[in-house]
């Protein structure tokens, strides 16, 4: 990781002005934000730790953690909510074996909710990376998982 770490960073010696464009290569080349890469990230631009942490914990788009292969995301806006969102939440943590917010062990899916996708229409809805498979009951989530085994 440090090779890969030290020639994202090189550019951006001693470039406080540069913190979030920083952030951003890092985790692209990375996929996350460890701490190993934040501590170097501090070094290589004279920021405080703190500083570091800071700026990349108050935007939701940085990542402490390593993600899954795929990102699944439950959407809770309102047309969801009232045609069962909870329940599909629930039955896509129950089948992951995951919360909210947790990568699987294996690292194939993450878990995530947002606030609206967009699909009013075909709530309740989730989005498995690209895709959006709609008008959901709880035992649809389970097959649908299941039919993408890898």
């Amino acid at each position: 990781m440090h090779e890969r770490l030290s020639e994202v960073l090189s550019p951006y010696k001693g470039r406080r002005d540069a913190l979030i464009p920083i952030l951003q290569n890092v985790q692209a080349e990375i996929g996350y934000l460890p701490d190993e890469a934040m501590l170097e990230i501090a070094k290589t631009t004279g920021l405080p730790e703190s500083r570091v942490y800071a700026v990349a914990s108050f935007y939701a788009q940085f990542r402490f953690k390593p993600r899954g292969r795929h990102t699944i995301m439950v959407c809770r806006g309102t047309a969801c909510h009232v045609r069962g969102a909870e329940k599909i939440l629930e039955e896509t943590e129950r089948a992951l074996g995951i919360v909210e917010g947790e990568t699987t062990e294996d690292k194939k899916y993450t878990l995530e909710t947002v606030a609206c996708i967009g699909c009013c229409a075909l709530a309740p809805c989730i989005m498995i990376d690209e895709d959006v498979e709609a008008k959901l009951t709880p035992k649809m989530v389970s097959e649908i998982l299941d039919g993408r085994a890898e």
